[in-house]
């Protein structure tokens, strides 16, 4: 590998970094050695996330407003590493009773968003910097309900592709993860969560569930390792190995 195996002295961007996934990378990127740009959009969150680990700046938006993103990239220094972007959530229902406009805003976070990231980073991610989004694989498995996050699963992945070609040679790749034990999916779950958590460690080939350090240790390795383009890199303890439900 022709890069550093640690983050010294790097600038990481995390676009959802105030809870979960993002906070938790953000940890791990600062512990090796990363200056952190914060953005989420919540601002009393983001703040308190950015305290704890120490943050550079931190730009508090709704990323898929086109105009606060542009500005929000505009205020960055001249030259950053890697951006992470986790900023969004699946979003579940039927053909019958769909919320358009919460299935439109589910597909702005996890298709256009990427894009709109992709084209500001140009001249101002480094060569040989990366991009990241954050996907799932869940939906990759035909199901009732799981018509709009198929979608998203696989149009992701041949986004990221596609983006690894248009904006080379700046890195671009993608995680897909199962269930990841996160705020995120304790809101989801509700009462159901225990449930879940216990059917996982009982079924999954590691035994265990998977949890927001296991993903941001990928992330942050996919950052030091530059050989690594246009990939998709599965996170899920095994879970699309088992029968399907």
């Amino acid at each position: 590998m022709h890069g550093d195996r640690t983050l010294e002295g790097q600038a990481v961007v995390v676009i959802g970094g105030s809870a979960g996934i993002g906070l938790e990378t953000a940890r791990h990127a600062r512990a090796a050695g990363a200056d952190l740009i914060l953005a989420a959009r919540d601002p009393d969150r983001l703040a308190r996330a950015a305290t704890e680990v120490g943050a550079r700046h931190a730009g508090a938006f709704d990323a898929t407003d086109a105009v606060a993103l542009e500005g929000f990239f505009q205020s960055l220094p001249r030259t950053v590493d890697h951006v992470l972007v986790t900023a969004g959530r699946p979003y579940y229902g039927g053909l019958a009773d769909v919320d358009l406009e919460a299935a439109r805003r589910s597909a702005d976070e996890h298709l256009w968003l990427p894009v709109a990231v992709a084209r500001h980073a140009i001249g101002r991610v480094r060569p040989g910097g990366t991009l990241l989004f954050m996907g799932g694989t869940g939906a990759r498995r035909p199901a009732p309900g799981l018509l709009f996050a198929a979608m998203g699963t696989a149009a992701l992945a041949a986004v990221t592709a596609n983006l690894a070609l248009e904006i080379a040679p700046i890195r671009v790749n993608l995680i897909a993860a199962g269930f990841v034990d996160t705020p995120l999916s304790a809101e989801l779950l509700g009462d159901d969560l225990n449930g879940r958590r216990e059917e996982l460690r009982n079924t999954l080939p590691i035994r265990r569930v998977v949890e927001a350090a296991d993903v941001a240790a990928l992330a942050v390795h996919i950052m030091v390792n530059d050989a690594l383009t246009g990939g998709t890199y599965d996170i899920d303890g095994g879970q699309q190995l088992l029968p399907a439900r």
